[in-house]
């Protein structure tokens, strides 16, 4: 069974998504995700300064087994990416709440709010 921290905010594609005290918004895939890729070999991040629509796909992590994109959970600006994970995948294998990929200025702030909470998401992948 994969963790689901509850102090965090989900999506249906498996993002996971923490608020900074900045406002910034901080996103991840999901122990559920990273668990169904197997071994990552390979991510491509967003260029920080990139505006994302909600939903869009932004990321590409390449397993092994697959290729999966990566969406951004609300609309916003990227403000960080993590080069950590970008020169060394397995991070997000080893723990993947530690291992966020990129950081997002929201356009709404409350866009954070209508986002799967943990047991919402448990619900959603059964």
């Amino acid at each position: 069974m994969s963790h689901i921290p509850s102090d965090l905010k989900y999506t249906a594609s498996h993002e996971w998504i923490r608020r900074e005290a900045d406002g910034t918004l901080t996103v991840g895939i999901s122990d559920h995700a990273q668990e169904a890729l197997g071994d990552l070999v390979f991510v491509e991040l967003p260029e920080v300064g990139r505006t994302l629509a909600a939903g869009e796909a932004c990321t590409v992590v390449e397993s092994v087994k697959a290729a999966s994109d990566v969406y951004a959970p609300v609309a916003g600006v990227v403000t960080a990416q993590n080069e950590a994970v970008k020169n060394s995948p397995e991070l997000i294998s080893q723990n993947a709440y530690d291992a966020w990929l990129f950081r997002l200025q929201p356009a709404d702030a409350k866009a954070f709010d209508a986002l799967l909470d943990a047991a919402a998401y448990a619900k959603e992948i059964g």
